[in-house]
């Protein structure tokens, strides 16, 4: 099934049109016609089954057939991850993070962090990109860049935790999670969290947790951290 997606539509929409250059694909590369079948999500766990009433490559309209609406995750998981040094890198966790079936995601700038600038306009499309890509009927949400501080100000239901390299007294991931639960879990940049916010995070009751017994590059350790959470969802919901 190939995927399109329109945030502005509901159970109450009867038709709807394509913007400029999504109805230029759909139609110059994509070469559908009037009466093929358009498969389209709002993002919200609804996927409409549309057929094309005017193949026009400046506004494609579709009319809806019929709609289903998916389940929404009986869990919550929350990343805020620090942007990578090299771009792409932050860029691929953002894509399989999203294959995979993460609800929520926040880049923070941390001590230790070598870049200090982000495009969320450019990680908006990947994420979007990547949603349509896996059939993922639910939009990741992408919050806006904050400080490590300032992100530890907000108040995150469930269980929150932070993954850091420092030689303390942590429990590993897994042993940790339990299904069905909110999680806000922290990972740092390439040099690791420094003392000081392994120290503030723990005093805003964030527990530490190990991801394993190597020492794993950022956006490693975050496609880790959320592939842990989603997989023991799925198996106990199964």
């Amino acid at each position: 099934m190939q995927l399109f997606y329109n945030p502005n539509i509901d159970e109450t929409t009867e038709s709807f049109f394509f913007d400029k250059d999504e109805s230029k694909h759909i139609i110059k590369v994509l070469r559908k016609k009037d009466t093929d079948i358009l498969f389209v999500t709002n993002g919200i766990g609804l996927l409409f089954k549309t057929e094309i009433t005017l193949a026009s490559d400046n506004k494609c309209t579709v009319k809806i057939l019929s709609f289903e609406k998916a389940e929404p995750s009986k869990f919550h998981l929350h990343l805020a991850v620090a942007p990578t040094k090299m771009n792409d890198r932050f860029e691929w966790f953002l894509e399989k993070a999203t294959e995979i079936g993460i609800q929520e995601i926040t880049p923070i700038f941390c001590d230790r962090s070598e870049r200090k600038v982000v495009n969320n306009d450019r990680f908006d499309k990947i994420i979007l990109t990547a949603m349509k890509q896996s059939n993922v009927l639910f939009l990741p949400k992408l919050n806006e860049a904050t400080t490590f501080k300032e992100f530890l100000k907000r108040k995150n239901e469930g269980l929150q935790l932070i993954a850091h390299c420092e030689e303390s007294d942590k429990k590993s991931l897994k042993s940790v999670l339990k299904p069905n639960e909110n999680i806000t879990l922290l990972i740092g940049p390439e040099g690791d969290f420094s003392e000081k916010e392994i120290a503030l995070a723990i005093e805003n009751n964030y527990a530490p947790v190990s991801l394993g017994n190597t020492r794993l590059r950022t956006e490693t350790a975050a496609i880790v951290a959320c592939h842990s959470v989603v997989f023991l969802n799925e198996d106990y919901n199964l």
